[in-house]
């Protein structure tokens, strides 16, 4: 009964082979595991992995950065029981939202406005989840077609170019400057592991190095995060001394507000193909069949961001550079992500290391947006290219240029004189309804 009931929470691990290091040619199973010594380290490398990514994010969010470490692991576990321990992932904070969270504090919203706009799409991303698990993975491919899905994903990012340019990279440039060399050269010269956590590496850098220049230049005079031109340090460590070893992050409740909400609602489309992704390359390395869980992952990552926002905390989603931890080691074990989950929670208590976060500097920042905002827009690009995208097909061509343009360029659309659209809200709706119904009209031009 026992061995029944943890197959089917997928936490009843066999030990492959003496336990050290995975058979020639093999690879250890999401139901395998090395010996406890040898998970456990892993599980240390998937904390490091997902790291930098899992912090910076919110913190670009305006988020608590500790309750944000902490709902990961929660998270985490959550998606690992709910896919049944089939799909090994690492569940972080989530990069499509940095663009919508922005534009919602720039029309005046907080942290509980954005929350509660972020635990509606968890709701929705849950909802499409359930009836993806019921109907089957191909009603993604009908709704959701490459061409689209590449076109939002691309308006995430890009649309997050003027954050960089006018927000973070300001605050100091030379640093920001020298940070993205970092995380270039990382991610290019380094190998295997390493080069995966190139943005970590560079955040890193860039702190010690704002420090440094503190030291050894003074106080810069530059604009803050807000704004305001002022003489200030580039590194403030004020609240590291204050802060307490362990306590409780701070939570907060969700508020409501239907601009916002729409604001947020695009991310779905980005969310239902960045799993997709996910379920694929997992598929591929343990060449086991996944289709089935595609539903599942993507409700547990809807229940996941709606149980993180609901306390305050950032939404969550499956972690690329996690997966690179897994190909590079040809471990796919979920116990290492226990391992990584129940590490992330305890960091998560630790107050005064979130502050360490929390204080990371204003031109630091903006090296590794400038790199992650691009990355992000891009991976809408490799989506066209993977699926072989026509664009000499004006069907294609004609809703994605011009959801594109609208989208980046702030086009705005009044409704009302209290409601408008505008941004990635417009984009979306103009490249899926445009798609859709000139490929309805397409039988009846022919």
């Amino acid at each position: 009964m026992r061995q029944e009931l943890g197959a089917k929470l997928g936490v009843g691990w066999k030990l492959h082979g003496d336990g050290s290091t995975p058979r020639p040619g093999e690879a250890v199973a999401p139901d395998e595991r090395l010996s406890w010594g040898r998970t456990i380290g892993l599980g240390a490398q998937h904390v490091v992995a997902m790291f930098g990514a899992t912090f910076v994010f919110p913190v670009l969010m305006g988020l608590d950065p500790n309750l944000a470490i902490m709902v990961s692991g929660v998270a985490t576990i959550l998606f690992l029981l709910i896919v049944q321990g089939k799909i090994p992932s690492y569940l972080g904070s989530s990069a499509s939202f940095v663009g919508v969270v922005t534009v919602i504090r720039a029309g005046g919203g907080d942290s509980s406005t954005v929350t509660g706009a972020i635990l509606v799409l968890g709701l929705v991303l849950s909802a499409v989840g359930m009836i993806i698990h019921f109907v089957g993975p191909q009603v993604v491919h009908k709704v959701l077609p490459p061409a689209v899905s590449g076109a939002v994903v691309m308006l995430i990012g890009f649309n997050l170019a003027p954050v960089v340019a006018e927000s973070y990279w300001p605050q100091d440039q030379w640093i920001a400057l020298i940070t993205m060399m970092v995380v270039l050269g990382c991610s290019v010269l380094l190998r295997g592991f390493w080069s995966r956590i190139a943005v970590l590496i560079g955040l890193v850098v860039g702190y010690v190095l704002s420090w440094l220049f503190d030291l050894g230049f003074g106080p810069i005079t530059a604009p803050n995060a807000s704004g305001e031109v002022s003489m200030h340090l580039r590194l403030d460590l004020s609240g590291v001394a204050d802060a307490s070893w362990f306590g409780l992050p701070t939570l907060h409740a969700p508020s409501f507000d239907a601009a916002a909400i729409l604001v947020v609602l695009p991310v779905v489309i980005a969310l239902i193909a960045e799993n997709t992704g996910h379920v694929k390359a997992v598929e591929e390395m343990t060449g086991t069949k996944l289709d089935g869980s595609l539903g599942r992952a993507i409700f547990a990552d809807g229940f996941a961001s709606t149980l993180s926002s609901a306390v305050g905390g950032p939404p969550t989603t499956t972690y690329a550079e996690n997966i690179g931890v897994m190909a590079a080691t040809r471990v796919y074990s979920t116990a290492a992500y226990w391992v990584a989950a129940i590490v992330a929670i305890l960091f998560g208590l630790c107050p005064k290391f979130g502050e360490v976060i929390a204080a990371t500097p204003g031109g630091v920042l903006g090296g590794i947006t400038v790199v992650l905002y691009g990355m992000i827009g891009l991976l809408g690009a490799k989506i066209w290219t993977e699926n072989r995208v026509d664009f000499g097909d004006p069907v294609n061509l004609m809703p994605l240029a011009a959801g594109l343009v609208a989208g980046i360029g702030g086009v705005s659309l009044q409704i009302t004189p209290q409601f408008s659209l505008s941004g990635i809200a417009l984009g979306t709706i103009v490249t899926l309804l445009g798609y859709h119904v000139l490929r309805w009209l397409v039988p009846a031009r022919g």
